[in-house]
């Protein structure tokens, strides 16, 4: 009973005697467990998201990434603790206790620091949900659709998790004791002083992965290849940005010091020696501390562009303000169509302008290299990674909406390619392109003009990816391939009777305010489903809530996300004034003793200090400025094409996190200077 008094007597005393290093682990440990538990919290409540929805799924893959986040955080910065603390236990274990009796000790005070944490998280999130709640609603525009909930499975959930988290830490630290003797114990706070080596091939690999990287970042032309190259630029720079902190820093370092003109100065040989050291001890730290930054810089201006040019978004997605497809329609339908449109847009007080009115035949095609034809499919069949869009245009259509009289054989064509800018396939092009002949299956046709606009293309908003418009000479044709090729599908039964025939749309923008323009477009829609199976309605004004949802969804989770990854970057780099502050005041007693006078000490620390801090964010920023270009690619298949609102909104995210990185910075060199400084003295 006494032993136990005394353990928890001594786990409080170390705890106080450590409150530097341990209060903000706390904190920090507090604000993982809040953030989880928020985040989580909000995927569970139903009234918000339904199951399903893009807002769950990314709701669901926020907490997942989180809960990562944490448990590599979380000992990464138990790993500065412990170092710090080995010396600590090596005087217990030397003073007469065994290492059963610290452990018992450090379990204790696991026990008040996970307790700390997961209570302090869990009511710090149950305070802010709310708030956290408002401010979703507002960035999804729902007014006061959902119901205030606060889960109890969330809260069983995070602190089921959280405590195996901790009790891992506690495993791990138990493990370096248990493996370490009291020698090693007392010199763990100072192993690692001796000058490290140039690892050239390691900064070779640094150069090349980096190189490699930004390449893949501008040289990357097409949008669908961006998606998959992104990620392999993103490791490769990852890989690179450590290698080069590691290795390459102290390579560039020694060439300094090999450079006697420059090295044998009194403010660069301080300098650059204390630097070789430091950069030993802490080039993963910077290295983590550069890719947390880059990460805030990237989700933040990323989604922060894509939620402020969402107008643009929707444009660009919807070139006129609705469009009305059918299928499988006669003349009589198309007409009640146009009626019901004339019907309410009079009724809402709007007017329809820029009408446009055609038939199509869509389905999807894959170029033959070897038979050089245009092997031809069902539409919406992409298993071929090559697959185009290719849509059949009777003549009539053309020379309506083009105000033209062209005239067509039964084997000839006019022939338009959609470039569309999100999945552009070059070598389909130049293969299509500036051909006499092209063949559809078994049939060749004489192309007599490739053109260079269809007003038809531009209206066709159900079409994503790139492709061919073939106007051909009559509906006929086109009905004699939809037979052929959708009879023999393995297409569902639904796909087929809707795209196994040909398709009325019609295209228009709308004049009138925002509110009626909506009223507009929901009768309509609600009118055709009445009176239409096969008929639907694409706008801007009925695509808008799912839009804000989606777009607002990631804003949401990109501040979420980038407020957990400064966190963690504040805390690193809190972390590491305070061990330096305990290694530079060594080295600050020393230069003094030789000589040094305390004004030129503090300048060469203080030059060190900032060049060092600052140069993770320095990175950061070149890293950002390389992946712009791949960004803006990203960017397009979200429908976002204005590259100079994406450029406004990183320039002023970058600010704004170089000002709070400089803030952060400030306040944690404080720490730093009150050791060196009030101790050295």
């Amino acid at each position: 009973m006494m032993n136990s008094k005394i353990y928890g007597k001594l786990a409080v005393t170390n705890l106080k005697n450590n409150k530097k290093s341990y209060i903000p682990y706390i904190l920090a440990s507090a604000f993982s467990v809040m953030m989880y538990f928020i985040m989580d919290n909000l995927y569970r409540n139903r009234s918000l998201v339904e199951k399903g929805s893009p807002l769950a799924i990314m709701l669901s893959y926020a907490a997942a990434v989180i809960l990562i986040f944490s448990i590599i955080f979380l000992f990464y910065i138990n790993s500065f603790l412990i170092k710090r603390r080995k010396k600590e236990l090596g005087i217990y274990n030397i003073l007469g206790m065994g290492k059963g009796h610290l452990g018992k000790m450090l379990f204790l005070e696991s026990v008040i620091t996970t307790v700390a944490s997961i209570i302090g998280g869990i009511l710090a999130g149950i305070l802010l949900s709310k708030l956290v709640y408002l401010i979703l609603l507002k960035i999804l525009h729902m007014g006061g659709k959902i119901e205030y909930r606060i889960s109890l499975a969330s809260t069983g959930m995070t602190t089921i998790l959280f405590g195996a988290i901790f009790i891992l830490i506690f495993l791990y630290n138990l493990l370096q004791m248990k493996l370490s003797n009291p020698i090693e114990l007392l010199r763990g706070g100072n192993t690692g002083e001796r000058e490290p080596k140039t690892k050239w091939i390691m900064t070779i690999i640094g150069i090349l992965c980096l190189a490699g990287g930004y390449s893949i970042a501008l040289i990357t032309k097409e949008p669908m290849a961006a998606l998959g190259k992104f990620f392999i630029a993103v490791i490769l720079v990852i890989i690179g940005t450590y290698a080069l902190f590691m290795a390459g820093s102290i390579a560039f370092l020694k060439m300094l010091r090999n450079k006697k003109s420059y090295y044998y100065k009194t403010r660069h040989f301080t300098a650059v020696s204390g630097m070789i050291y430091r950069m030993k001890q802490n080039a993963v730290g910077l290295a983590n501390i550069c890719i947390l930054s880059t990460m805030v810089l990237v989700m933040v201006s990323m989604t922060v562009s894509l939620y402020g040019g969402l107008n643009d978004v929707i444009v660009t997605r919807f070139p006129y303000e609705a469009q009305i497809t059918s299928s499988g329609i006669n003349q009589k339908e198309e007409g009640q169509i146009e009626e019901i449109i004339k019907n309410m847009t009079k009724k809402n007080h709007t007017v329809t302008t820029s009408q446009i009115r055609f038939h199509v035949g869509r389905f999807t095609t894959v170029y033959n290299n070897k038979t050089k034809q245009l092997d031809m499919m069902a539409a919406g069949d992409y298993s071929n990674s090559n697959a185009v869009d290719l849509v059949m245009i009777p003549l009539s259509d053309y020379n309506q909406t083009e105000g033209k009289n062209v005239k067509l054989k039964e084997n000839e064509v006019l022939l338009y390619h959609r470039n569309h800018k999100r999945t552009h396939k070059k070598s389909d092009t130049e293969a299509l392109k500036n051909k006499k002949v092209i063949q559809l299956n078994s049939i060749s046709y004489k192309v007599v003009d490739e053109l260079d606009r269809l007003a038809i293309a531009k209206a066709d908003t159900t079409s994503f990816i790139d492709g061919w418009y073939v106007v051909v000479k009559d509906s006929s044709i086109i009905t004699s391939y939809l037979k052929d090729i959708y009879e023999n599908s393995n297409i569902y039964d639904e796909l087929k009777e809707y795209y196994g025939k040909i398709q009325y749309s019609y295209s228009f923008n709308l004049n009138g305010s925002r509110a009626n323009r909506a009223k507009t477009e929901k009768s309509i829609q609600k009118q055709l489903q009445k009176k239409f199976a096969n008929c639907s309605i694409e706008s801007r004004e009925l695509s808008r809530e799912s839009f804000y949802e989606l777009y607002g969804g990631f804003l949401f989770i990109g501040i979420f996300l980038g407020i957990i990854f400064l966190m963690a970057t504040t805390l690193i780099i809190y972390y590491k004034q305070i061990s330096e502050g305990y290694d530079d005041r060594e080295r600050y007693q020393i230069m003094q003793k030789v000589g040094m006078s305390k004004k030129e000490v503090r300048h060469s620390i203080r030059s060190q200090v900032l060049l060092v801090f600052f140069l993770p964010l320095i990175m950061a920023v070149i890293h950002l400025a390389f992946a712009f270009k791949i960004i803006t690619k990203l960017l397009s298949v979200l429908n976002l094409t204005n590259i100079s609102l994406f450029f406004m909104y990183t320039v002023g995210t970058v600010a704004v996190f170089a000002v709070i990185y400089a803030i952060i910075y400030s306040i944690t060199a404080r720490e730093y200077y009150k050791i060196i400084i009030c101790r050295g003295e």
